[in-house]
């Protein structure tokens, strides 16, 4: 029996509650498998930096690398200024173990509120693909002149051939292995990002000529993409694109699919330790109230089934929050519909843990 070394940081705020909610989805599907789960947690987070000064140890990365994944409730403190826990914790492993790749569903459940007109589950069901490591996000650049009127500010984005054909693979595989409609959007700016967005195209043609003739290729710009996301939603199957376009079409993925109560990601590094986690924040006002909907924690638990290949759970996990939802259980994904409901962050853990179990 295989076990999997799963590490857990609930973090901050409510991240604790939705986390355990999750590790007691993957639990009761534990009898499902022909492996097991080994849970450890660590306590990285803003208390754990107001006690200590310490954010994330250097003792730390190494030793989540023996990890077969990462498990993470939330990140953020009302008392520690942002910025210090986002980037000495997410931003520090994602770079430090080369989590090249920010995976993001976009999948509208039964029952579940979209502010896209006339559209469906049946249509809001598609993947984004974001280069996680490269671009504009690694901080490249200067200010000159600072305060002066004649101040100049330079971001630069930059991707070598490498960054780019690893993150279009894994795309090209992703597509491939979801065999769904079997189409990989390119989503770049070749008419003015002409030379960056050049290198992309280029090598997404080559790739998928040479190496996948059977999935279809499209390319569109990223406002373009903007539209038909709202427009026509059902076009997508997975889309691949650089690190800033992919933050900003995933945020308008979150809202096609709902909101961030459904919202979950991947920092994938497909030869290495990848993190799941809900997109939400930490939402410390609700902390310790039971009353934060833990849908989000829970479909990372399910890309977490799906990403260690664990296929027969995964779609179980799937089922289960999709009957949950279309049950009327919950009339929305607010903290104000989860107590009209007489329902709780628990509750519901319990409600998709019993489906889980309880399915063939």
């Amino acid at each position: 029996m295989k076990t999997y070394k799963i590490a857990v940081l609930p973090g901050d705020g409510t991240g604790p509650e939705v986390v355990a909610e999750g590790v007691k989805v993957l639990q009761a599907l534990e009898s499902k498998m022909d492996s097991k789960f080994e849970f450890e947690t660590y306590d990285f987070g803003g208390d754990r930096y107001l006690a200590t000064g310490e954010v994330l140890p250097d003792s730390a990365v190494e030793e989540l690398r023996s990890f077969h994944a990462i498990f993470l409730g939330a990140i953020g403190h009302p008392d520690v200024k942002p910025g210090i826990l986002e980037k000495g914790i997410l931003l520090r492993l994602r770079f430090e173990l080369d989590q090249y790749i920010n995976l993001r569903p976009v999948k509208l459940y039964p029952n579940v509120y979209t502010p896209v007109k006339d559209k469906g589950p049946e249509d809001i069901d598609f993947v984004v693909v974001r280069e996680n490591c490269a671009g504009l996000y690694t901080g490249g650049g200067q200010i000159i002149k600072k305060g002066t009127p004649q101040e100049v500010a330079i971001q630069e984005m930059v991707y070598t051939r490498f960054d780019v054909d690893r993150c279009l693979r894994y795309a090209f595989d992703y597509t491939r292995r979801r065999n769904k409609k079997k189409t990989l959007t390119l989503c770049g700016k070749t008419n003015v990002l002409t030379f960056v967005y050049d290198l992309w195209e280029r090598a997404f043609h080559e790739m998928g000529e040479k190496d996948y003739p059977d999935i279809k290729r499209e390319y569109t710009h990223v406002d373009a993409t903007t539209m038909w996301m709202v427009k026509n939603p059902e076009w997508f199957d997975v889309i691949v694109t650089g690190n800033m376009f992919g933050d900003i079409i995933t945020d308008l993925g979150a809202m096609v699919q709902g909101g961030m109560g459904v919202a979950a990601g991947g920092n994938i590094n497909p030869a290495g330790t990848s993190m799941f986690e809900p997109i939400g924040g930490s939402a410390p006002k609700y902390t310790g109230q039971n009353v934060i909907n833990p849908l989000a924690c829970i479909c990372a638990a399910q890309m977490m089934l799906d990403h260690l290949r664990e296929d027969k759970v995964a779609a179980i996990l799937d089922q289960a929050i999709a009957d949950f939802l279309a049950s009327g259980a919950l009339p929305g994904l607010g903290v104000s519909d989860i107590q009209k409901a007489g329902m709780s962050t628990s509750k519901i853990g319990d409600a998709i843990a019993q489906r889980a179990a309880d399915m063939a």
